[in-house]
């Protein structure tokens, strides 16, 4: 019995090694793309991500997402905007400098995906659910997401100043 408990115990232990090795770790890519826009005036984007990635399509089970915008980077095209968007009125690049998504679940299949996980900005933590697609080409590959999020939600500037949802477009070249 004890012989039969170690080899299913190392078996278990090898097909783990085995899911996880499938993993590949990501490099984010020069040339992603972090936008963010409303239906009025508030567009731009953020300069700076950072993250790890690990992601295999066939086993999106195993993967996970731990990114990073850092809030100084953002540019709305305008000097003024962007300072103001830093401010403590709005994002508090000082206090709260960085944006952050933790993934818990990642599911789908074929070119399709949905991330679950926990968004912090501004101080405040969230869940949120972000659809995503991803397209292999070569060695790398390239992540898309189109989802919106509600800035008040997380105490950052007032309701009524521009739209409360954000609508966000990201896209993220990747290589290994």
């Amino acid at each position: 019995m004890k012989k039969t408990l170690i080899v299913l115990s190392a078996v278990l232990t090898l097909m783990a090694a085995k899911v996880s090795a499938q993993v590949a770790n990501w490099n984010i890519a020069p040339g992603y793309s972090v936008a963010f826009s409303t239906s009025g005036d508030a567009a731009g984007i953020f300069k700076t991500l950072k993250g790890v990635i690990k992601f295999d399509p066939a086993n999106p089970g195993g993967s996970s997402f731990q990114v990073s915008i850092d809030v100084a980077s953002i540019n709305t095209g305008n000097g003024l905007m962007n300072t103001h968007a830093k401010s403590a009125e709005w994002f508090d690049a000082t206090k709260f400098p960085q944006i952050t998504f933790q993934s818990t679940s990642i599911t789908g299949s074929g070119s399709n995906f949905q991330a679950v996980g926990n968004l912090t900005m501004h101080g405040v933590t969230k869940p949120i659910t972000i659809p995503f697609t991803f397209q292999r080409t070569g060695a790398g590959g390239t992540f898309q997401a189109s989802f919106k999020v509600n800035r008040v939600q997380f105490g950052v500037g007032k309701s009524g100043d521009v739209d409360d949802d954000i609508a966000l477009k990201l896209s993220v070249p990747v290589t290994k």
